[in-house]
C-alpha cells in the first residue's frame, strides 16, 4: 500500500491556487485536499498542541473518506529543547499531546508520528537514549523518525533504531555531506519518504526563509526517478507514505499529483486552478467541476 499526500494545508499561498477563490461556506481545506490525495502530515502539530476540539473537527471533516488518513508530527518541544531528560516532564507533556490526537488515533485515522530532528543532531549514546524514552512515552503509536544527519546510518546505528521499534523516514534534500544517504537498510514496518526539495541556495542560506527553502518544483525526469524510489521502498515495507513538503505556491500538491499518476498508470483528478496555475498537469490529472467537491 502506498499513499501519497502532502506536509500540511493551511498556507495562505494556496489561496487561488489550490484553493478556489470564491468558496462555499461548507469549504474547508483539509476536506477539499482530501478529495484529491491519499494522506496528508499534519505540520501544525509541530508548533502547537491542538485544542482537541479541533482536531475532532478533522475527524468529522473526513468522515466520508474512510480511506483517507493522516500522520502527525511531534511537537518541538520533545526533539528541539531538553524536555527528554525530565522523564516526568516528558511524560506528561506526551500524554497531553496523545489526549489532543485521541479523536484520530482512536479512529485509525492517525498512522503515525512523524518524530523530525534537527540537522544537528548526530548520533551518539545520549541521543539514543533519548530516541529510547521518546518510544516508551509514545509506545502505543507507529513512529517514524527524520534523522538529517549521515551519523545515523551506519550499520550499528541502523540496527539501534530497528531494536527500538522506530522506522526511518527517507529525505530527499539538498546534497551536503552531512546528509544522510539516499539508500540505506529498511528499518521499521512502515516506510516514509519525504520530498523537501532541492533548492541548494535558499536551504543552505541562513536568511533564507521558511517559503524561500521550500520553493521547488521537480520536474518530471525528476519525479520519474521519485516514483521508481517510492516502488523500491514499498518492497520493503508493509505499508508506504510519501510526503510532499516543498509547499510554496502548491508545488506540493503539484508534484503528489504527478506521483499518484504515475504510480496509478493514469490521469487523477486535480483542482482547476492548480491545473492552470501549473499547465503541466493537463498531461497526467483530469479536472472535474468544483461543485462536485463540497
Amino acid at each position: 500500500m502506498i499513499r501519497v499526500g502532502t506536509a500540511g494545508w493551511s498556507y495562505a499561498d494556496w489561496e487561488g491556487v489550490v484553493y478556489p477563490r470564491h468558496k462555499p461556506a461548507s469549504f474547508h481545506p483539509l476536506r477539499h485536499l482530501a478529495h484529491f490525495v491519499d494522506c496528508v502530515e499534519v505540520n501544525s502539530t509541530f508548533y502547537a498542541v491542538p485544542a482537541r476540539e479541533m482536531v475532532e473537527t478533522w475527524q468529522r471533516l473526513l468522515a466520508g473518506r474512510p480511506n483517507f488518513v493522516l500522520t502527525a508530527k511531534l511537537h518541538r518541544d520533545f526533539t528541539h529543547s531538553e524536555l527528554t531528560a525530565d522523564d516526568g516532564a516528558l511524560h506528561a507533556r506526551a500524554q497531553e499531546f496523545l489526549h489532543a490526537l485521541e479523536p484520530i488515533s482512536t479512529t485509525g485515522r492517525l498512522r503515525a508520528l512523524l518524530i523530525q530532528f534537527a540537522a544537528t543532531f548526530q548520533q551518539g549514546v545520549a541521543e539514543a537514549r533519548r530516541l529510547s524514552r521518546l518510544r516508551h512515552a509514545f509506545a502505543d503509536l507507529p513512529l517514524v523518525l527524520e534523522l538529517r544527519h549521515a551519523s545515523w546510518f551506519t550499520p550499528p546505528s541502523l540496527a539501534t533504531l530497528r531494536g527500538l521499534g522506530f522506522s526511518l523516514a527517507h529525505i530527499d534534500l539538498p546534497a551536503s555531506w552531512s546528509h544522510p544517504p539516499k539508500r540505506f537498510a529498511p528499518v521499521g514496518p512502515l516506510g516514509y519518504y519525504r520530498l523537501h526539495g532541492r533548492n541548494s541556495k535558499a536551504w543552505f542560506d541562513a536568511r533564507a526563509t521558511r517559503d524561500q527553502k521550500y520553493d521547488y518544483l521537480y520536474d518530471e525526469r525528476q519525479m520519474d526517478a521519485v516514483a521508481a524510489r517510492t516502488k523500491e521502498i514499498a518492497q520493503e515495507h508493509d505499508e508506504t507514505y510519501v510526503v510532499t513538503n516543498n509547499h510554496f505556491t502548491g508545488k506540493a500538491v503539484v508534484n503528489a499529483l504527478q506521483l499518484l499518476a504515475r504510480l496509478r498508470g493514469h490521469p487523477v483528478l486535480a483542482p482547476g486552478e492548480l491545473v492552470h496555475a501549473y499547465p503541466q498537469l493537463q498531461s497526467c490529472t483530469r479536472h472535474e467541476g468544483q461543485q462536485e467537491l463540497f
